[in-house]
């Protein structure tokens, strides 16, 4: 049986697990961040948590079939190292759980300062789905709307 799961929950089944299973969070942010699901589910650590847990168990999975950890460390010698890094897919799999996590921590955080100044959940809607896509550009684009509505530059939080 646990083969069974072991065989279903492959790379490949879980990232497209993954890719769905943070819809109904960004949903919920965009469309009812007013929302208690909102307040205790998704602003929580539970989303995190979960992609840590899935995270873990990628890393157990290639640590069993022999993963080579320490070439992750030359990723940082040059643009061709990371380059072939991500030629794998597991390793791949991995950098897409953290990019998933951290563009959520950011729209969680939007929202969670957007209710903190009063800014109009419309006005989040954009910086919102740009973060979705590309985190840093949609967090930036919330900055600026931030300054125009809270009528203040806060550089530090």
């Amino acid at each position: 049986m646990i083969e069974q799961i072991s065989a279903f929950f492959n790379t490949e089944m879980i990232y497209l697990w993954l890719n769905f299973g943070v819809i109904p969070f960004w949903i919920t942010l965009v469309f009812f961040p007013q929302s208690k699901f909102c307040n205790y589910i998704v602003t929580s650590i539970i989303p995190f948590f979960l992609l840590s847990l899935i995270y873990s168990y990628l890393l157990y999975l290639f640590y069993i079939s022999g993963y080579n950890f320490n070439q992750n460390f030359s990723l940082y010698l040059s643009l061709s190292n990371l380059r072939e890094l991500f030629t794998e897919n597991s390793f791949l799999v991995l950098f897409w759980i953290h990019f998933l996590a951290m563009n959520l921590f950011c729209g969680c955080w939007i929202v969670k300062d957007s209710q903190k100044f009063n800014i109009s959940k419309y006005l989040n809607f954009l910086p919102l789905i740009i973060t979705y896509f590309i985190g840093p550009v949609g967090l930036f684009i919330y900055w600026l709307i931030r300054i125009v509505s809270a009528k203040r530059i806060n550089l530090i939080d």
